[in-house]
């Protein structure tokens, strides 16, 4: 289990290595799973793995470890909303309508992607 964590944060840090030396709009931990993703799909093709590799269903039973305690993480998200719970109370309007715009602008630009892409790939087909 030490490992597939150590392979993990081995992989988050050089997502966001990349990240940063590129300077591409994505997210570290994002580019780390393509990595993660890739190295797997590479290990599996290749068929011949090191014994002392870390093996898919070791990260998967990692990863559901890590899901499984992922409520404590939001303990100090909870200890800072409680924490300036005064600021909160006293912008609260301007944040509820930054929320529902900023929610709305994130559905109508998804759909629009996912009409574009459609209509692309229906092209494609012909």
């Amino acid at each position: 289990m030490l490992r597939a964590f150590g392979l993990l944060l081995a992989c988050q840090l050089l997502g966001e290595v990349l990240v940063r030396l590129a300077g591409w709009p994505v997210p570290g931990p994002v580019m780390g799973l393509i990595l993660l993703v890739a190295g797997l799909g590479l290990a599996a093709r290749l068929g011949k793995v090191a014994p002392e590799t870390v093996t898919a269903s070791e990260l998967g039973r990692t990863s559901s470890a890590l899901i499984a305690a992922l409520g404590i993480l939001f303990v100090p998200a909870g200890a800072g909303v409680v924490q300036h719970f005064g600021q909160i109370a006293a912008h609260g309007a301007a944040i509820a309508v930054a929320l529902v715009v900023s929610t709305i602008l994130t559905l109508t630009v998804t759909a629009a992607v996912f009409v574009a892409v459609r209509r692309a790939m229906d092209r494609g087909e012909e």
